[in-house]
């Protein structure tokens, strides 16, 4: 039979059919003469181990695993194991995630809801999926979570819910974690009064807030939070959330110093809604107050949907495009976004972004980080960008049709020049062909 063996430093796995054992030799580093060989069935691994390799198994794999051995099913009903989970739940058969099975999510629940600690529940755009999230979550009340995470795959999700019901589940779980340090909440109907019962019972803990797409949450329930969380470091809002008083009020001195505010700006209904501008003055003030706070924006808007946006100085240090973005935005970015960090453009109107990237890179001094797809950028170009910024840059990932060759530059010679200024192998990346 064939055998295949593995070496890890001084010790000998050999491997042979499923009817045999495996080895595990141990040669003494003195004399190699003579072999020690002790033999170790798989079932006999400490549970620690075990445990770790459970942990990255779907929990139907998991299910499976655990009918192995009774010690292998000792291992699956560890507390350790439970105390995070992802409830996923779907209606449709097409989609990219699969729902967790009813069976499965009930024997979680009767044995292990006292151990969950972080939880989310991601729904597809179905009430009945929403619906079967509320159940669950009903069941949860006893629980001490610390992480709570409603997401919806797409819209309308939760919103098809009665408010009313919800809304209650919510705040019993409010009420009795008493320990939240991170809540994640999508396309919900939770508004300020709830948002209220959430920091009364759990302000010494929050450190975490971040609601997307929460239409009945206004200004004055995003103040209360920093009113009363003085652990609270991370908001991530809507932008159609944020407006200067609220920015103003934040930089008070009675309010937490922030050091991460997500903002993502989304397109609801394209053409209909203009966005409002954050006055230079309120974007000071945050700064101020909250001098090293890491200002990430996130866009998913169309071109024309760009026309408010970075005209001033904004302290912005990662930012994301989504969708198309124009040259005319670029270049506005490169001078209106000294605190820059990080860069993605995932897309523009295909024509060269030469003169943009040039302008960032001299005046985003803090550039550390750069993304580029399904735009173009010449190599002259691409390689003067890097050279300007030099090995500050510790991530650059650009797709290798970014980079149109001219002649001063081919494909072929364009990742010696970037290496050398990088100080470091550069390779542009290429899209897999499978």
């Amino acid at each position: 039979m064939k055998r295949n063996s593995l070496s890890v430093g001084n010790k000998i796995v050999q491997l042979s059919g499923a009817a045999k054992q495996p080895k595990v030799g141990f040669y003494s580093s003195l004399n190699q003469t003579h072999t020690h060989t002790v033999l170790l069935d798989w079932g006999s691994l400490p549970h620690h181990v075990v445990l770790q390799i459970f942990q990255y198994l779907p929990l139907l794999d998991r299910a499976c695993a655990s009918s192995v051995c009774r010690r292998w099913n000792e291992v699956f009903h560890i507390p350790d194991l439970w105390r995070k989970f992802e409830f996923e739940l779907n209606q449709s058969a097409t989609s990219s995630f699969k729902s967790t099975h009813p069976d499965l999510i009930q024997q979680i629940i009767k044995k292990h809801s006292a151990h969950l600690q972080y939880v989310s529940f991601k729904v597809d755009s179905s009430a009945e999926s929403a619906e079967a999230a509320c159940d669950i979550l009903s069941q949860l009340v006893n629980c001490s979570i610390q992480t709570l995470g409603l997401i919806s795959t797409a819209k309308p999700s939760f919103m098809n819910v009665s408010e009313v019901r919800i809304l209650c589940h919510l705040t019993v779980v409010f009420i009795n974690s008493k320990s939240l340090s991170s809540i994640k909440i999508e396309d919900t109907p939770v508004d300020d009064p709830s948002l209220k019962i959430l920091v009364a019972n759990n302000s010494d803990t929050l450190r975490l807030l971040k609601m997307s797409s929460c239409p009945h949450v206004s200004s004055d329930g995003i103040l209360c939070v920093a009113d009363h969380c003085q652990g609270l470091r991370e908001l991530a809002l809507n932008y159609y959330i944020l407006t200067d008083e609220l920015f103003l009020a934040l930089s008070s001195e009675t309010h937490v110093n922030l050091e991460h505010l997500r903002i993502d700006v989304v397109s609801e209904n394209p053409g209909q809604i203009k966005f409002h501008a954050i006055k230079k003055h309120s974007w000071d003030a945050l700064i101020k107050h909250s001098p090293r706070v890491n200002v990430v924006m996130h866009f998913f808007l169309y071109e024309e949907e760009f026309e408010t946006f970075f005209k001033e100085e904004t302290p912005v240090t990662h930012l994301y495009f989504g969708r198309s973005v124009s040259r005319v935005v670029l270049g506005r970015v490169g001078l209106n976004c000294p605190r820059l960090i990080e860069l993605v453009v995932c897309a523009n109107d295909l024509q060269p972004l030469d003169n943009e990237l040039i302008c960032i890179a001299e005046h985003c001094t803090n550039l550390t980080a750069l993304g580029l797809s399904k735009c173009e950028v010449s190599c002259s170009a691409f390689i003067r960008f890097v050279r300007l910024c030099g090995r500050r840059l510790t991530q650059l990932s650009v797709m290798e049709e970014v980079l149109i060759p001219d002649e001063d530059y081919s494909l072929d010679e364009i990742h010696t020049e970037v290496s050398k200024y990088l100080g470091r192998v550069w390779f542009p990346d290429v899209m897999p062909l499978w």
